[in-house]
Order: structure tokens, then sequence, then C-alpha cells
């Protein structure tokens, strides 16, 4: 791996395979009575957070410390950020810490991107505005793999707000490049410009698609980034392109159901799929800490020493 991971497309098959099967090694910690490995001892790793979250921030901050890094929790909120001072001049205050990573989130799509020129340490990703999220791809990989088995030649199928989705763009990029067939379903309005370049196929109509699905993931509808109204109504979206039972058994008997979460049920996913056997949703939360204590292996302690 090079020494950042600001994209999913920056990883070659075999380096996404090399993080997904240190997960799979990290996951028998989480098994084992002392959930710690010494690996990252006298490593700091600075949460650098200027968007809410919760999954994201804790996951990567349970990965560090179970690897035995010094965690730094930086919020923008209480900061000197709500003093005006820029992302540029945060860098230098990381770096001047002594920062071996920083895990950055960002409103502003290409912040990990200028961060990696003003620190020496690693910078991953953990979401840029609309850009990407690559962790969260390569857990959701993980999870499609460990439930079936294999990636190359899964029919995927992305559903809801690709336009404002950075899950759905790390996915797409990374699910072409493990070997699986990606199709984004979503009405016209909530697919983004110049998706016909994308490594995907796009449909409007969910249940055409259902029938042929290996793996359904569900997205967030983002109403806090949109400005205008992208459907007629909450209704009428979960009317044609809500996952509720009677779209899961058109489903193939061992497809499964994935929601980066936090999902709005009854909107984009019903209770009886969010809760039912074939949802992975819990397991993506907890396959999220073995595969960010993965990339944190790898950039900082394992193929680099």
């Amino acid at each position: 791996m090079s020494r950042h991971l600001l994209s999913a497309a920056d990883l070659d098959a075999d380096e996404a395979t090399a993080v997904l099967d240190t997960a799979a090694e990290m996951a028998n910690v989480a098994g084992r009575e002392v959930k710690k490995l010494p690996t990252l001892r006298g490593r700091t790793v600075v949460n650098l957070f200027y968007e809410d979250s919760t999954r994201t921030r804790i996951s990567f901050e349970a990965a560090a410390k179970r690897l035995s890094a010094d965690v730094i929790n930086f919020s923008a909120k209480g900061s000197s950020v709500a003093k005006g001072e820029s992302l540029k001049d945060t860098a230098l205050t990381l770096q001047a810490m002594g920062a071996d990573a920083v895990v950055i989130r960002h409103g502003a799509s290409g912040a990990p991107h200028r961060l990696a020129d003003w620190v020496d340490g690693s910078v991953i990703n953990a979401g840029d505005g609309t850009h990407e999220h690559p962790t969260q791809a390569l857990l959701d990989a993980y999870t499609m793999r460990a439930r079936l088995g294999r990636l190359a030649g899964l029919k995927v199928a992305i559903v809801g707000d690709v336009l404002h989705s950075r899950v759905a763009r790390s996915n797409v990029l990374l699910l072409h490049t493990l070997g699986a067939h990606v199709t984004l379903v979503a009405p016209p309005t909530l697919l983004p410009v110049g998706v016909g370049a994308w490594p995907a196929d796009t449909s409007f109509d969910l249940d055409a698609v259902l029938p042929s699905s290996d793996v359904v993931m569900m997205l967030r509808v983002q109403r806090e980034r949109m400005g205008d109204s992208f459907f007629p109504s909450v209704r009428e979206y979960s009317r044609r392109y809500g996952l509720d039972g009677a779209r899961m058994r058109q489903l193939p008997a061992h497809a499964i159901v994935m929601h980066p979460g936090p999902m709005i049920r009854g909107m984009e996913i019903a209770p009886e799929v969010a809760d039912s056997p074939r949802s992975t949703i819990t397991e993506q939360v907890t396959n999220g800490v073995s595969v960010r204590m993965a990339v944190l292996y790898l950039l900082l302690g394992g193929m680099n020493q």
C-alpha cells in the first residue's frame, strides 16, 4: 500500500485483497479475552472529524486502541476551527504534535488530498463531502466475502441516493477492482452527472434488478445535503425504491441486504428487512473495526517495516 488511503481507486486487486485478508486475521483478535495487539505501540493516530459521526469515528478509535496506538480525538466543534482556523493550520499543528496517522472526515470533497500534502504521516479518508469513503467500501466488501464466500462475479445492486453518497462511489470503484458487477438503482434525479463513466450499470427499476442480485445495498436519503426536492414525497420514494418484505422475497435465497447506516426505517428499508437474517447491518459495524485495524496496521506497521 502507499502511504495514504484517500480513495478506493488507490488500491489494486492485490492490495485490496491484502486488506481483507489482514482484516480476517484482526477479527480473530476480537474473539480473544484480551483484545489488544502491541503492533502500533508508540504511534499516534488523530481522528480529525469536521462532520458528525458515530460509527466511523468510534470504529477508528477502537481499531487504533486495539493496536495499542495513542489516540487523539479532534472535533471541529469546540476547537480552534470554530474560531476560523484553516485546515492547513490545523494540519501544521498536528504535524508539530508528531501525528503518525490522521483519519479525516470533512464536508469538502478533496480535503483529505490537501491534508496529505501538508503532513508527513499517513492520511486516511473517513469521508469527504459527497466524494468517497474508502474504508466503508472495504468493510462492505469484507462483509460480502464473509457471507457469500467470494467477490468476483457477484451482482451487487446499490439503491437510493447515489448522487450524494460517498459510500456508493467508493463501493463502485472497489467492487469493480475486485471483480463484482454493480448496478446503481435510483430515480434519475438522484444519479450524478457523468455516472455513465462509472464502471457500473444504472437502472430506474428496482423490481427488475432484485431477482438477479446477490447483494442489495440500500443507501440513506441524505436530505441534509439536498437544497431542492429530488423526489415528489417520502411516500412515493419508499413505494418505488424502498426495500420492504415483499421486495426482499424477490431476491435469490442466498442474497444479503446491506446498509451503511444510519438507516431511516420505513423509508429506504422496512424494519422487517433490517432485522431479518438476510441483513448484515450489525455485522458491517463489527467488521468495520477489523477492517480499520487492517488499514492502520498495513499503513503504519505492516508493509512499511
